[in-house]
Order: structure tokens, then sequence, then C-alpha cells
């Protein structure tokens, strides 16, 4: 492409941002384990799926333009920008950096990467002391890091949304799910009765409202 507003062709862009994103996501959830840096890899292809077609070639773009072009007649589909489907497809196309979408991004991504460092932490001391990780983040949720990674991917959705990552999506949340049984399997052999406890107690994914908000007592003390 040579037109004079084609945002991509930005290969080093591309490497940068996918390094940088990351980079940052390691030094939250420090892979130690195969079963880590399976998961870890698996994020990491997502992340460089997305910026590829972010800055390098927008296939989604090319592959979608002559249905784009036909029904958003008035969108310039080849500028950077465009890239934000979801603005450009709902009309908010000022600037689509201060769209909804692009704004609810930036929270699920935060969420995510807060979850997997706090996970990541809690569940490293509970390691170090052998014992079962039952208190904080672990009092909601029982793979809270997991629950990070799949908000994370769903916030650059909402701002960048591709075929390719799309595709990816379903696939790795599959993937996340058969490592948390494989994990709990594991905690099972190793905690037994307090882990079978600790399971009925808090849910493996999306917290319940009550506990979210406090109201009830931490999932320790029901196993006391």
């Amino acid at each position: 492409m040579t037109h004079i507003d084609y945002g991509y062709g930005l290969w080093g862009l591309a490497l940068v941002n996918a390094a940088v994103f990351i980079l940052f996501a390691f030094s939250f959830f420090k892979p130690a384990t195969k079963r880590d840096w399976r998961s870890f890899g698996a994020f990491s292809a997502f992340i460089v799926a997305l910026f590829a077609e972010m800055y390098g070639f927008p296939l989604t773009i090319f592959v979608l333009s002559g249905w784009l072009q036909s029904h958003f007649p008035g969108v310039n589909w080849w500028s950077h920008d465009a890239g934000h489907l979801l603005e450009m497809m709902f009309g908010w196309r000022i600037n689509p950096h201060f769209g909804l979408f692009h704004i609810a991004s930036f929270v699920l991504i935060g969420a995510g990467f807060w979850l997997i460092a706090v996970g990541w932490t809690a569940l490293h001391e509970s390691q170090r002391r052998h014992k079962l990780a039952t208190t904080g983040i672990y009092g909601l949720v029982r793979h809270p890091q997991y629950d990070g990674f799949v908000l994370v991917m769903v916030g650059f959705l909402l701002q960048w949304p591709t075929i390719l990552t799309l595709a990816m999506f379903p696939v790795l949340v599959v993937m996340y799910l058969r490592l948390a049984r494989a994990e709990e399997r594991e905690a099972l052999a190793e905690f037994g009765d307090a882990y079978r406890r600790y399971t009925k107690t808090v849910p493996p994914f999306v917290p319940h409202l009550a506990r979210l908000f406090g109201a009830t007592r931490d999932a320790s003390a029901d196993q006391q």
C-alpha cells in the first residue's frame, strides 16, 4: 500500500510493543513450571498476533475491506485509527482513543494485570510456606491469574479485534481451563480434604457477589 494515510508497515513498532507487553506480563506472572511457561507462551502468541496486525499488516482489514467499504464508505480503512473496528462501526470516529470501547479495554487490561500480579504474589507466598492459598484474592476465586489473562485478552479484543486473535481467544480459554483442572488435581493430591472444603466455598473463576463485596467471611474461616 502506498496511500498517504496508510498506517501500517511499522514492524519495528510492532516488535517493540509486543516485547513491552510480554515483558510486562512476565514481570507479573514469573513463570516457573512447564505449565506456567505453556500458559505464558500461549498468551505471548496472542500478543504477537495482535501487534503484528496493529502496526505491521492489517490482515483483518484486508480480508473485510470490501464489506467495510461498502457499509462504511466514509471511513479511510487503511488509516491506523480505523483498526479500532468497534469504534468505527458504532460511529465514534472523531478519536477512537477516547471512545467507549477503548476506555473499557484499558480498564479490563489493567484489572487483568492486577489479578495476575496479586495472584502470583499470594501463590508464591503460600508455596514458600507449603500452605494452601485461601486468603486475599484466593478467597474470591481459585484461579485469579487465569482470570487475569482472560481479562487482558478481552480488553485487547475490545480495543483492536482481529481475525487471528478472535480465533485464538477460545482456544486459549480452553487451554486455561485445562491447566486449572490439572492444578486442582495436584492440589487435591497434596492437600486432600482441606482443598475439597476450599473448592466448596470458593468458585474457580467467577466470584460470588456477596464475597466479592466483603459480605461474607474469608474462605479460610470456612475451613476451620
